[in-house]
C-alpha cells in the first residue's frame, strides 16, 4: 500500500514507513552474512578473509547501480509529492534505460577486469584463487542487483516500503537455506556460497519486477511514456549520476582501505571480514532510516510543506541520536561474543582484533547517524552535490588517516580502526554548518 509522507503525525510517519525499510535491509545484510558465518565456521580462515574481501568489492560495485536508482528515487518521490503522475511514469521508463544500459556496461566491465582488480587489492597468494572464484559467479548477479534496486527504489518514492521486504525476506531464506546445501552438503566451498547468493539475488530482483508490473499498474509505462524528453533526462542524470558519485566514492574509499587491511595479512583481513558484518548489521537501521527520511522530505519537497521538513529535520535527528546511542553500549559490551559468531574460539588472534575493531567504530555511531541523514536531506531537496562533498571529505579523512597512522609501527592497524569515525565527525561539522547558513535556500523559503 502506498503511504502518503505529507500528511500524518511526522514521527510516527516517518518510523512507519522506515520500519520495512530497515528490516529489509537487514535482511539483505544476510546474503554475506549468511557466507561469512559459514564459511568462517566450515571452511576456514583464508576462506573467510576470500569472502569477506570479496564482499567489500561487490558492496562497491553494486553501490554503483543503488547510487543510480537512489538518485531517480529522488525524482520519483518530488513527482508524487507533486501529484504528477504522467511526469512519474516518464521518468520511470527513462530512468529503467538509462540504469540498466549502465547495469550491463558495469556488468562487462568487471568481468574483463577481474584479475588486475584483484591485483589492486593485494589479494595474498593463499586468498587469490578463492576470491576470484566467488566472485567470478557472484558477478553473475549484479543484473539482479539493478532489478531489485530500481523496483525497490520506485516503490518506496510512492510510499510502499512493504513489498521490498518481502521479496528480500524470501529471498534470505532461501540464500541461507542454499548456503547449507551447497557448502555443506554438497562440499562445493567458496563455490558454493557464490552461488547461493547469486540464486538469491535473481529471485529478489525478479520477484520485485513482477510484482511491480502487476500490482501498481498506475507506475507501469506505456509505449508513449518512452520518449526522450530532454529536461526529464537531465533532471535524471543529474541527481542520478551525483548519488551514484557519492555511492560510490564512500565504497571506492572502503575499497582502498580494504587493500591497506589486505596488506596486514590473512588474520587482519579476516577479521576485518568478520567485523564489517557485525558493523553493518549494527549501523544498518540508522542508514536506511536516513534513506526513509530522504523520500519523507522529498516528497514534502514536492508539496512545499517546508513547516513539515523542519519539524522532520528535528525529530529525525532526535530518532537517530537515541537509536545509536542504544546500539553503541551494545556493541561496544557484546563485542567478543559477536565475533564469536563468525570465528573460532581457538582463532584467538582474529577475535583479539575484531574486537579491537568494534569497540572503536561501535563508540561512535551516533556520527555516521548524522551523516546518513545529511545525505537523505541534501539528495531529497536536489543537493546530491553536498552529499557528494559529505562523502568526499569522510572518505579521504578516513584513507589518508588509514595509510599514515597504519605506518606508524607503534600504531598499526588500530590507525585504520581509529580514522574512521574522525571521518565522520569532520562531514558531519560540515554538513550541518552548511545547512545551517543555507537553510532558507536549500527549503525554498524565506521564513527564518
Amino acid at each position: 500500500m502506498n503511504q502518503d509522507l505529507t500528511q500524518g503525525r511526522i514521527t510516527r510517519t516517518m518510523l512507519l514507513f522506515a520500519l520495512p525499510m530497515i528490516a529489509g535491509n537487514l535482511l539483505q545484510q544476510t546474503y554475506n552474512v549468511a557466507d561469512t558465518l559459514i564459511v568462517g565456521q566450515f571452511l576456514g580462515a583464508d576462506a573467510l578473509a576470500a569472502v569477506g574481501s570479496a564482499y567489500t568489492l561487490m558492496t562497491f560495485l553494486t553501490s554503483v547501480l543503488l547510487g543510480l536508482c537512489m538518485g531517480s528515487g529522488v525524482l520519483f518521490s518530488i513527482c508524487q509529492g507533486q501529484g504528477d503522475a504522467g511526469r512519474l511514469r516518464a521518468c520511470t521508463a527513462t530512468s529503467f534505460l538509462l540504469i540498466g544500459s549502465a547495469a550491463a556496461v558495469l556488468n562487462l566491465t568487471v568481468f574483463l577486469a577481474l584479475d588486475p582488480i584483484l591485483r589492486f587489492l593485494n589479494a595474498p597468494a593463499s586468498v587469490y584463487p578463492l576470491m576470484r572464484e566467488y566472485l567470478w559467479i557472484v558477478f553473475w548477479g549484479i543484473g539482479a542487483a539493478f532489478l531489485s534496486n530500481f523496483c525497490a527504489s520506485l516503490l518506496r518514492a510512492v510510499g510502499n516500503s512493504t513489498a521490498p521486504l518481502l521479496f528480500l525476506a524470501v529471498s534470505a531464506v532461501g540464500n541461507i537455506l542454499l548456503d547449507l546445501l551447497f557448502v555443506l552438503v554438497f562440499r562445493q566451498g567458496v563455490r558454493g556460497a557464490a552461488l547461493a547468493t547469486a540464486l538469491s539475488q535473481w529471485v529478489s530482483g525478479v520477484g520485485l519486477l513482477l510484482y511491480t508490473l502487476r500490482r501498481s499498474p498506475e507506475l507501469r509505462p506505456s509505449r508513449q511514456d518512452f520518449r526522450w524528453n530532454p529536461g526529464d533526462v537531465r533532471e535524471i542524470v543529474r541527481l542520478s549520476s551525483l548519488t551514484c558519485l557519492q555511492q560510490s566514492v564512500m565504497n571506492f574509499g572502503i575499497l582502498l582501505v580494504q587493500g591497506r587491511v589486505n596488506s596486514f595479512g590473512p588474520a587482519v583481513m579476516a577479521a576485518f571480514a568478520a567485523a564489517v558484518k557485525i558493523d553493518s548489521f549494527a549501523y544498518m537501521p540508522v542508514q536506511d532510516f536516513g534513506n526513509a527520511f530522504s523520500t519523507f522530505i522529498a516528497q514534502n519537497f514536492g508539496a512545499r510543506k517546508q513547516d513539515r521538513i523542519r519539524q522532520g529535520i528535528r525529530s529525525a535527528a532526535c530518532c537517530s541520536l537515541a537509536f545509536c546511542a542504544a546500539i553503541s553500549a551494545g556493541v561496544f559490551v557484546f563485542a567478543r561474543p559477536l565475533m564469536r559468531l563468525f570465528v573460532r574460539a581457538e582463532e584467538t588472534e582474529i577475535l583479539a582484533i575484531g574486537v579491537g575493531y568494534l569497540r572503536i567504530e561501535g563508540s561512535f555511531y551516533a556520527a555516521i547517524g548524522g551523516l546518513f541523514l545529511l545525505y537523505g536531506l541534501y539528495r531529497a531537496v536536489s543537493r546530491p552535490g553536498m552529499s557528494v562533498v559529505l562523502t568526499v571529505i569522510s572518505l579521504g579523512t578516513r584513507v589518508v588517516l588509514a595509510y599514515a597512522l597504519s605506518a606508524i609501527p607503534a600504531v598499526g592497524v588500530t590507525g585504520i580502526w581509529v580514522s574512521v569515525p574522525i571521518g565522520w565527525a569532520l562531514a558531519d561539522a560540515v554538513g550541518v554548518l552548511y545547512y545551517r547558513k543555507h537553510r532558507q535556500r536549500l527549503l525554498g523559503t524565506t521564513e527564518p
